[in-house]
């Protein structure tokens, strides 16, 4: 008996040493930190007797904690019990703090073998330290992690981080949003562009205008495959209540995300013409858009009820989103019909302008509108064609030329490149092979990792104009779900180390980094395209 109750034991000493062996962690994550100094002495044994202890009382800091516990969880299965302690650093503990000295989205970590310490500027910062000691962090369930020894300083080099996702011509469910916000904050990313309304769809409930959503919602059709005129002739439709985006504004907020609506005006409005025609120059009708491109038929600008229109919708939409900016688009509009509307041509007499210069004259009331209710305006680079206000800020899309003008002109930019940062292109050009074809032209994950937002030959005042860059998803065909994070992934990635770092380019030394990050995608349930592993290659919407 005694000898069975030895060998029991033996076997039960083995299973534990087995279970409790250490899995080692490595800081080399995406998006690269600034200054990672490894350090002498032992590491630090994280295991379920670790504690993630916040500093203080406030309720972003309980947060923090929250989502840190929640994510080393998922990760490894490690569950760590969170609390509020003094300003001292905690034996055996995950301790995150602030300082006040530091940068708002600057951060710090020190690791000995004592315990971890997460210290920022502002939550906000520790936030973005959580993100980097979750991606350090092996996805492996284990009840033991080894942190070696570090001093990790970051911070961003661009203030504004952003991802566009057009909900208009495919609309997404509340849910899914999230999802994309929690796959934007794995990538320290700051500001969600929520395209909300276009040609093919109005998407954001208005309750002084209910028709834009019981009508301009709904198409009757929807144009299958690319450069078709093929209609599937099934209705399609789909719009957020104004309780919904405010709760996708504050999922945001907890994540340090601001959400910036996007109301695309004077062009791109064929939604709204069909819910309210006497909006247009020719008074209708006019039906939602069933195929992608330019419509000529746009607001009336000789028409005072389109200002009230758009200031009401503005107001709305203000009240929604907290956020110090509202996009107004301002892309892609043709004045076939400012040219032939009497009440159009007579605006543009009075005020010494064209048919061609006209949309500047909109423009400038919309901005002093919204500048009258504490907001400010965002608007593609199209604006900058009529004699517009320096304090608009401009998103340059048409390649690089346009943002760098307006940067030198004193004009606030945010990069957005077509030939860079338009997600909905392919990601190879072997697309045939790997992935259908959504359209013409294909932007590889080299080329995004490549892209350098401050271009040789710009003055300094310039640089200094350049907010920061943003990649944008259009969704034309783009129709579910799997194909917005496959066409995301991983560009998404090399986009962030565009945005985030600093550090000298080394695609090599990327690639490896994002090798380890395909697990966390892999984990969280993201669809990602494979093109960079070939020995991976599955079909593109199969779950991975």
């Amino acid at each position: 008996m005694n000898r069975i109750i030895i060998i029991i034991s033996l076997i039960m000493t083995m299973i534990t040493t087995t279970t409790s062996a250490a899995v080692k962690a490595s800081y080399d994550i995406v998006p690269l930190p600034a200054s990672i100094s490894m350090q002498k002495g032992e590491p630090f044994m994280l295991s379920s007797a670790t504690r993630i202890v916040y500093v203080g009382s406030d309720e972003a800091m309980k947060r923090n904690a929250k989502f840190l516990a929640d994510y080393l969880a998922q990760t490894t299965g490690i569950k760590l019990s969170t609390n509020a302690a003094s300003g001292k650093a905690q034996k055996n503990a995950i301790t995150i703090c602030t300082d006040s000295k530091m940068g708002e989205e600057t951060y710090s970590i020190s690791v000995d073998k004592k315990g971890i310490v997460v210290t920022g500027g502002s939550a906000k910062g520790v936030f973005y330290g959580i993100q980097t000691l979750r991606k350090s962090v092996p996805v492996s369930k284990t009840d033991n992690i080894e942190l070696s020894a570090v001093r990790i300083a970051d911070q961003p080099r661009f203030g504004y981080r952003g991802m566009m996702l057009d909900c208009s011509r495919h609309f997404f469910t509340v849910d899914f949003i999230k999802k994309y916000l929690d796959l934007m904050a794995m990538h320290n990313m700051n500001v969600f562009h929520w395209h909300l309304t276009d040609d093919q769809g109005w998407r954001i409930e208005i309750k002084k205008y209910p028709r834009l959503t019981s009508i301009g919602s709904k198409r009757s059709g929807t144009i299958v495959g690319f450069n078709s005129m093929v209609d599937d002739q099934r209705e399609y439709g789909g719009f957020y209540t104004q309780d919904q985006a405010r709760e996708i504004v504050e999922y945001a907020r907890q994540r340090y995300i601001t959400v910036i609506p996007e109301i695309d005006m004077p062009g791109h409005m064929k939604a709204a013409l069909a819910a309210y025609p006497e909006l247009g120059c020719t008074g209708g009708p006019y039906e939602v858009g069933h195929r992608w491109g330019i419509y000529l038929d746009v607001l009336c600008l000789g028409n005072e009820k389109i200002y009230a229109f758009c200031e009401d919708v503005l107001k709305e939409l203000s009240d929604i989103f907290p956020a110090e900016y509202v996009h107004i688009g301002g892309d892609e509009t043709p004045t076939e019909r400012w040219a032939e509307c009497p009440k159009c041509q007579a605006v543009a007499k009075e005020h010494g302008l064209t048919a061609k210069t006209l949309q500047g004259y909109f423009t400038n009331r919309m901005e002093r509108f919204l500048n009258q209710n504490g907001k400010r305006i965002i608007g593609w680079d199209e604006i900058l064609e009529g004699d517009i206000n320096q304090s608009a800020t401009i998103m340059s899309w048409r390649g690089t030329a346009n943002g760098e003008k307006a940067a030198e002109k004193g004009h606030d930019v945010i990069m957005s490149p077509t030939t860079y940062c338009y997600f909905d292109f392919c990601q190879t050009d072997t697309s045939t092979l790997y992935e259908p074809s959504p359209r013409d032209g294909f932007i590889s994950v080299e080329k995004v990792y490549g892209y350098e937002p401050l271009a040789e030959g710009m003055s300094e005042k310039a640089k200094s104009h350049i907010l920061g860059v943003q990649a944008n998803v259009w969704t034309e065909y783009l129709a579910c779900p799997q194909a917005v994070e496959y066409y995301s992934l991983p560009r998404m990635s090399a986009l962030s180390e565009v945005q985030w770092s600093s550090a000298p380019k080394d695609f090599g030394a990327f690639k490896q980094r994002l090798t380890r990050m395909t697990s966390l995608f892999k984990l969280c349930g993201y669809t990602y395209a494979h093109h960079l592993w070939p020995e991976e290659m599955i079909s593109p919407w199969e779950d991975n």
